[in-house]
C-alpha cells in the first residue's frame, strides 16, 4: 500500500499530471473542437473548456470516492461496463459532428464584427437568441466573466463516465488514507479543467485568424465536424469488433 506520510506529494503530483494529460485524449479534443465552431471568440472558449472539464470531473469524483470506500469491488464492476459507456461516447461524437454540418447547411454559422470600447471584435455564432444581439457586451471583462456552458458540461459528463479515465482510477485502491485519495481526485479534476480550457482557447484561434474569410471558417468547421463523425464511427466500430481501428 502507498503510505500517506511518504507518498502524499507524489500522489498529488501524479493526479495533476494525469489530469493535464487526460484532457488531450483525441476523443476529448474532437468533441470540444465542435464547440469551437459555435463559440468562435477565443477567450470565451475558456469557459467552454472549463465547463467540459467540470462535467468530466463530476462523475469521476463521485465514482472515485466510492472506490476509496469499497476498494477493488466497485472498480472491477466499473471496468466491466466501461466499454458500453465508451460506445456511448462514440454515439455522442457522431451527434456532435452531424450537428456541425446541420448548422452549416442551414447557414446558421456566421460571423459578426463589431466594436467594444473602441476595439474591433469578431464573434462566430451558430444561432441567434431572441432579444440578444451581438455586440451588446461590456468589453473584455464581459467576455472573461465566468459563463457556465450546460451543453459542454453534459458532454464532459458523458466522457467522464466512459472508460478513458481508468488509468487514474486504478491507483485509488492503493491509497490507504481517504483524504489523500480525495486530494488526488481533486487535483486530477483541476488539471483536467485547466488543460481543456487552454485547449479550447487554442481551438478558437483559427476562427480568430479567419475573421474576414467566411469560407475558411466554414471549412474549419467542416473539418471539426468530419473529425467528430469519423472518430465517433471508428470508436463504435472498434468497441463492437474488438479490432484496433484508431491508431492513437
Amino acid at each position: 500500500m502507498i503510505e500517506a506520510t511518504s507518498g502524499i506529494w507524489a500522489i498529488l503530483a501524479i493526479g495533476m499530471l494525469l489530469g493535464l494529460k487526460h484532457a488531450t485524449d483525441a476523443d476529448h479534443v474532437v468533441a470540444v473542437a465542435t464547440f469551437a465552431t459555435e463559440h468562435g471568440n477565443v477567450w470565451r472558449g475558456l469557459w467552454v473548456g472549463a465547463s467540459w472539464g467540470l462535467g468530466h470531473t463530476t462523475p469521476l469524483l463521485i465514482l472515485g470516492i466510492v472506490i476509496l470506500l469499497v476498494k477493488e469491488a466497485l472498480l472491477d464492476r466499473y471496468e466491466d461496463v466501461a466499454p458500453v459507456l465508451e460506445f456511448g461516447v462514440g454515439i455522442m461524437l457522431v451527434f456532435l459532428g452531424a450537428q456541425v454540418f446541420y448548422n452549416l447547411r442551414r447557414g446558421t454559422l456566421h460571423a459578426h464584427s463589431h466594436q467594444h470600447e473602441g476595439h474591433a471584435h469578431v464573434h462566430v455564432h451558430a444561432t441567434h437568441h431572441e432579444g440578444s444581439e451581438p455586440g451588446n457586451g461590456n468589453g473584455l471583462h464581459e467576455i472573461l466573466r465566468p459563463q457556465f456552458r450546460l451543453k459542454s458540461f453534459g458532454v464532459g459528463i458523458v466522457h467522464g463516465l466512459a472508460g478513458s479515465a481508468a488509468v487514474m482510477l486504478v491507483l485509488l485502491p492503493q491509497i490507504e488514507v481517504f483524504w489523500v485519495g480525495l486530494g488526488y481526485l481533486v487535483v486530477f479534476g483541476v488539471g483536467t479543467i485547466a488543460s481543456m480550457a487552454l485547449i479550447t482557447i487554442a481551438l478558437g484561434v483559427p476562427f480568430a485568424l479567419t475573421t474576414r474569410a467566411r469560407q475558411w471558417q466554414q471549412a474549419i468547421a467542416g473539418v471539426a465536424g468530419a473529425a467528430s463523425l469519423l472518430f465517433g464511427v471508428a470508436l463504435m466500430a472498434e468497441i463492437a469488433t474488438g479490432a484496433a481501428i484508431i491508431p492513437f
